[in-house]
């Protein structure tokens, strides 16, 4: 890693990164993915889309694979119909492959259930049954508050099925944030459990859905499904799961729904204001999860066990959990809970135990794992799996490293993935057995995508320049909007670039001098040092580079002399030794970032912390940062996993103080 000079961009490029690792010749000679792909979807971007979308089964053929005359609103595949769940269910067990095991269900206690696609198909076809009693149909809105347990999937599918759109909403939100969503999307029906698993212990939900439909009159029913089997209160509006939906018939016939039939509405906080309903359809947004699971992921689907982390309550869940890997007949582990019950060896338990082949997870669990040590996954058979993936945020290169190393046994090709709610699908990633790999880089847009990367004005950078990740093209699992807010969509997703017609949603972003893309983070996180603009993303990768440090969080604070300072916040790799969080070890690293990276970009302070302030998905909340860096009274820390959290940092601030 080198310091390049600032080049008047949007974004400074600091770092660079050299190591690549090309797949092995085995590997490219069976990926599903070939270089033609590229060269397909170049020469004919709309005909490539509809080979895609050919891969589904299509009660009736559409008309025109792209209506973009609405801009910013497109149509995909207009006039074709089909089902969602048929696609993902249905049409596997007719072509023969009813006994093949959908779902592998891993439950927090250790209780464990394999579905077939044939009991899959019984399953989601009672649970439509029970819908349809309830007077739900197409159109009609149904929220989903559950933990990972098989019956969150069946509701899913079963929405999908009758045409009714979900809400699913994670099950850690508060019972106000699931008020709000219900609300705005006037949801006839709640989906809920009596209770969830958490870390060894049944912690109760229902009570926070009561709450919650108190506030809202749209709600006419709550199913409540039996998890932990303790006692809750009962209104006349709760029906059990078992009651209604065993008793349905696990016979149901699928109807057809034009492309642009709405599919599901899921929430993204915004900065400010209510959060916002993102609009996905069916015929484009199956297409593009069916083929980006497909073709980054590598899926056999007669060898492979899938295994993504994530929950069904963020879009990741719902497109490489649910949509993308059922569409393609996949294996899959669907894990209920912590990577750490009963021990820091679960996740590594679970790929012994399934014989996992492809895991897709969050850089924040990879540092995590890093934090607790290599000895732990060293003591499980890891050869199985041969394609590892990240998603959610940029993932630094010695955390990619450690990754490959650790968990790939330095062999399995790792697909880091840039997309986001509003995409509905990986619209950035190398292809494993096409691209050498690169630590910490999306690297390209895969075939069909357009992405650059622009600075204010909206003109593309030169190689090794940063400025704003734009998408320039309208591609299938698109947003169709903010439900029932249009101009929120508009000013939100394309007033920053208006007469280019750019969709920007928020994240800086680099060439490297190959012209591949460097995720920076969010353009909310750029620091403002002596008039360079820095990116968190890369003094953190310069921390994180060093070998005591596992994870780490960097804020701008106001400084009088520089505009802005550089604090950063800590937390050491397990084994890290006693004195690693000393003086001498705080100038250390200070002097690493220096090396890495350049003078402009030392931290003023480094804190070593125990945790840091992160969302119930994982998201590192740099404002709370701020607040302690600036010595202001802490904002509100009620989405955080872990609200005491910030007692503990702001507590040893000083004590990690460090200047010169």
């Amino acid at each position: 890693m080198t310091q390049s000079p600032g080049q008047g961009n949007a974004l400074d490029n600091l770092l660079t990164e050299s190591r690549t690792f090309p797949p092995s010749d085995e590997f490219a000679a069976q990926a599903n993915a070939q270089p033609a792909l590229y060269e397909e979807a170049k020469a004919d971007r709309e005909a490539f889309w509809a080979k895609q979308a050919e891969r589904l089964h299509w009660e009736t053929k559409w008309d025109q694979v792209l209506d973009w005359s609405d801009a910013p609103f497109a149509k995909w595949f207009v006039g074709g119909k089909l089902n969602v769940a048929y696609n993902c269910v249905d049409r596997h067990v007719e072509s023969g492959h009813g006994e093949q095991v959908a779902i592998h269900w891993e439950g927090e206690p250790g209780d464990s259930r394999a579905i077939t696609y044939a009991e899959l198909q019984r399953e989601v076809s009672k649970a439509a049954n029970a819908l349809t009693s309830l007077g739900i149909g197409a159109e009609d809105r149904v929220a989903i508050y559950m933990p990972m347990i098989p019956e969150a999937i069946f509701s899913m599918l079963a929405c999908a099925r009758v045409g009714a759109l979900h809400n699913v909403v994670f099950g850690g939100f508060s019972a106000e944030a699931l008020r709000t969503r219900i609300q705005d999307s006037e949801a006839r029906v709640v989906i809920t459990t009596d209770g969830q698993y958490r870390r060894g212990n049944p912690a109760p939900l229902k009570p926070a859905v009561d709450e919650a439909v108190a506030g809202a009159p749209s709600v006419e029913k709550v199913i409540v499904v039996k998890r932990t089997d303790t006692e809750v209160a009962w209104t006349d509006k709760d029906v059990w799961w078992h009651e209604l939906v065993d008793s349905q018939s696990d016979q149901h016939t699928p109807e057809a729904f034009d492309s642009e039939h709405p599919l599901f509405i899921l929430y993204t906080s915004g900065t400010t204001g209510k959060p916002k309903g993102i609009l996905h359809t069916s015929g484009g947004y199956l297409t593009q999860a069916s083929y980006t699971h497909f073709n980054v992921f590598d899926l056999k689907p007669d060898t492979d066990v899938y295994w993504c982390t994530a929950d069904i309550g963020w879009v990741t869940g719902h497109s490489y959990i649910v949509y993308g890997p059922l569409s393609n007949r996949v294996t899959q582990v669907v894990y209920e809970g912590t990577p750490n019950t009963p021990n820091e060896g679960r996740h590594w338990d679970i790929v012994q135990k399934y014989g996992v082949s492809i895991y897709y997870t969050a850089p924040t669990l990879i540092r995590t794992f890093m934090k607790w040590g290599a000895d732990i996954p060293a003591k499980y058979d890891l050869s199985t799996l041969r394609v590892l993936g990240s998603v959610g945020e940029p993932i630094n290169p010695e955390a990619w490293i450690w990754y490959r190393e650790n968990i790939g046994g330095g062999k399995a090709p790792i697909v880091d993935t840039w997309w986001q709610t509003e995409t509905g699908a990986i619209m950035i990633s190398p292809l494993p057995g096409v691209v050498s790999t690169k630590p910490g880089s999306a690297q390209r847009p895969l075939p069909g995508i357009g992405a650059k990367v622009v600075n204010d004005e909206g003109v593309e950078v030169p190689h090794g320049g940063g400025g704003y990740l734009v998408l320039d093209e309208p591609w299938p699992s698109m947003l169709r909007g903010i439900w029932g807010d249009e101009e929120r969509y508009r000013d939100t997703y394309w007033s920053r670039f208006g007469e280019q017609g750019f969709y920007f949603a928020g994240d800086g972003a680099k060439y490297d001098n190959d012209g591949d893309i460097w995720l920076l983070g969010r353009v909310d996180d750029v620091m403002n040092v002596s008039g360079h603009r820095i990116s968190t993303t890369e003094v953190e990768s310069a921390l994180v580079s060093h070998p005591t440090v596992a994870e780490a969080a960097v804020v701008g604070a106001s400084d009088e002399t520089t505009g802005q300072g550089i604090v950063a916040f800590v937390i050491l790799r397990g084994g890290a030794g006693a004195d690693a969080g000393g003086a001498d070890a705080i100038k250390a690293l200070r002097d690493h970032v220096a090396k890495e990276i350049g003078p402009i970009a030392k931290p003023r302070q480094i804190m070593v912390v125990p945790e840091l302030p992160k969302t119930r998905s994982g998201k590192i909340m740099r404002r709370l940062l701020r607040d302690v860096a600036e010595n202001r009274t802490v904002g509100d820390v009620t989405t955080l996993a872990d609200s005491s959290v910030m007692d503990l940092i702001s507590a040893g601030l000083q004590s990690g103080k460090s200047e010169d």
